[in-house]
C-alpha cells in the first residue's frame, strides 16, 4: 500500500483522521457559506443586533480557504513535538521510549487517550504498519470526531415529544 506522505501527527495523532486534516471542516464551512449566501441570510443582522452576519462570513469563508497543512508540513498547532522529535532525530514521537512520561505528549494523552494504543502498536506491528492501519481506517470513515464530540459536545435535547 502506498503511504500518504505527511498524513500524520509527530504527536501520535493521525492527522488524516483530523476533520482539520482531512478536509472536512473545510468542506463543511464552504457548504454552509454556500447556502447561507443562497438563501441570503444577510438581513439577520437587522433582526438580531448582536449577531454581525459580516463577521460570520468572514469566519466561513476563513474556514472554507484554510486546510491544515499538517505539522510535518509546517501547520497544526504550535506544540514542542515537533522540536523534541526533531532533535531526537524522530519520525514521530510514538518511537520515543518516553512517550508514556513526556510532558510534550501530555496533551494528546489526556485529550486523545487513544495514542497510547497507538502508541503499544507500534511497538508492537511497527510504525510503517500503524501508519497503513491508520489509513485504512481514515478510508473507512474513521475519525477524530466521535472521540471529540463525546468530550466536548454538551448533551442536546429536542424538544421532541415521544
Amino acid at each position: 500500500m502506498e503511504r500518504k506522505e505527511n498524513q500524520y501527527g509527530v504527536c501520535g495523532v493521525y492527522c488524516g483522521q483530523c476533520p482539520n486534516g482531512n478536509g472536512r471542516v473545510k468542506m463543511i464551512a464552504g457548504e454552509l457559506k454556500r447556502l447561507v449566501d443562497t438563501v441570503r441570510y444577510n438581513w439577520v443582522s437587522s433582526v438580531v443586533k448582536s449577531f454581525s452576519f459580516e463577521e460570520f462570513r468572514k469566519g466561513l469563508e476563513w474556514f472554507s480557504d484554510a486546510q491544515c497543512p499538517m505539522c510535518l508540513n509546517g501547520g497544526g498547532a504550535p506544540c514542542e513535538n515537533r522540536k523534541c522529535a526533531s532533535e531526537g532525530k524522530l519520525e514521530s514521537c510514538l518511537l520515543c521510549n518516553d512517550y508514556l512520561t513526556c510532558k510534550h505528549t501530555e496533551y494528546q494523552r489526556e485529550w486523545y487517550p487513544f495514542v497510547v494504543e497507538n502508541y503499544n502498536r507500534v511497538e508492537q506491528a511497527g510504525f510503517q504498519k500503524h501508519l497503513e492501519e491508520e489509513e485504512e481506517r481514515a478510508k473507512a470513515g474513521v475519525d477524530l470526531m466521535g472521540h471529540l464530540e463525546r468530550r466536548c459536545c454538551k448533551v442536546i435535547k429536542l424538544g421532541l415529544s415521544t
